[in-house]
């Protein structure tokens, strides 16, 4: 099951007719909080609460971010709560220290508990990054979404539950964030690579030849043509369950893809300095214009936290394109590639 899902359009609740689904789960099983003390149901009683499943490399959810930060400022003094429950993928993701640095780098000023033990995951039963689950001011859950999108949708619930808990001059209106970078909305018409991961647990489309040896150092090259959505390594590399491992100075890793953006969760894992620098080239070009957020025009990068990177924003037609990524120096984790 892919865990970023996305909704499909024209999937719609009329907002004036919210069943009950159940009562808001317990935040009991929280490792830890940011932003506030321990949250619990009975305490959250007479304020709307909408909580979201998030995780920090996630793209699904970096593009969900601007509306969670705008209605939590909106809304907050009419009664809403906004309650991030972070809940990780990646085995960094676990490590509450990397959690705060999210919190204050991706300017989330909401309560946050950090559920490194899936113990809230699993109170709400949720499978899914991102989630959206909205309380009304008894504690019920009245409506969920799965996926970024419908966002027009999610705050006319929170003011449909805002205004029937008795809160004034809720308004109609809503928000409309202009977030660029990685928060920037997927450009859907012209996307055709799916999600894949480095890992040999969950990896597709590897395209190497001897395909991808679990738990061992290997040399791969790189084959002369690669297909859409197939991916390759070049240079020394041990494939773990969820990253490869770079082992010598070189290493290449690289993709065929069609989509406006290239994203890639990478960490600096064991390098010494805690730093890679890496280059990448754009169907064996530097990618001028086409650059991401990470990188310059002549695809030049550092890797120097493990979190999601934007190696390439294209801003012409897109089309079928091949991006080739060399790390500096050994030591570097590569996780999973995401476009948008």
């Amino acid at each position: 099951m892919d865990v970023h899902w996305r909704a499909p359009a024209g999937l719609h609740t009329t907002a004036a007719r919210l069943p009950v689904e159940g009562e808001l789960a317990s935040f009991g099983g929280a490792t830890g909080w940011l932003n506030s003390p321990p949250l619990e149901p009975p305490g959250l009683r007479g304020r709307v609460v909408l909580v979201s499943f998030w995780t920090y490399t996630c793209v699904n959810w970096l593009r969900q971010l601007p509306y969670l930060r705008a209605w939590a400022e909106k809304y907050d003094g009419h009664g809403l709560t906004v309650v991030g429950v972070h809940t990780p993928e990646f085995g960094f993701e676990h490590d509450p220290d990397q959690v705060r640095w999210a919190v204050e780098t991706m300017r989330i000023g909401y309560p946050v508990a950090i559920d490194s033990d899936y113990a809230i995951w699993r109170a709400f039963g949720n499978h899914y990054w991102p989630a959206l689950y909205f309380a009304d001011a008894e504690g019920k859950l009245r409506h969920h979404y799965f996926g970024e999108g419908e966002y027009r949708q999610s705050e006319m619930v929170i003011q449909q539950l805002l205004t029937d808990a008795g809160a004034s001059g809720v308004g109609t209106g809503v928000v409309t964030p202009n977030p660029g970078g990685v928060e920037a909305a997927a450009d859907w018409p012209s996307l055709r690579s799916p999600e894949n991961y480095t890992g040999y647990e969950r990896t597709e489309g590897f395209a190497s030849p001897g395909g991808l040896v679990p738990g061992r150092v290997t040399g791969y090259t790189t084959p002369p043509d690669l297909r859409l959505n197939q991916w390759a390594l070049a240079g020394s590399w041990t494939a773990g369950e969820e990253a490869a491992t770079l082992e010598q100075a070189g290493g290449q890793l690289t993709a065929r893809f069609h989509a406006r953006d290239l994203n890639l969760v990478l960490s600096p894992g064991q390098a010494a300095g805690g730093e890679v620098g890496f280059q990448v080239r754009l169907d064996g070009q530097r990618p001028g214009a086409a650059h991401g957020t990470d990188t310059d025009a002549r695809g030049h990068g550092t890797v120097s936290e493990p979190r999601l990177y934007q190696l390439i924003r294209q801003r012409g037609p897109v089309v079928d394109r091949t991006a080739e990524i060399t790390f500096a120096d050994p030591g570097i984790q590569a996780y999973a590639f995401t476009f948008g």
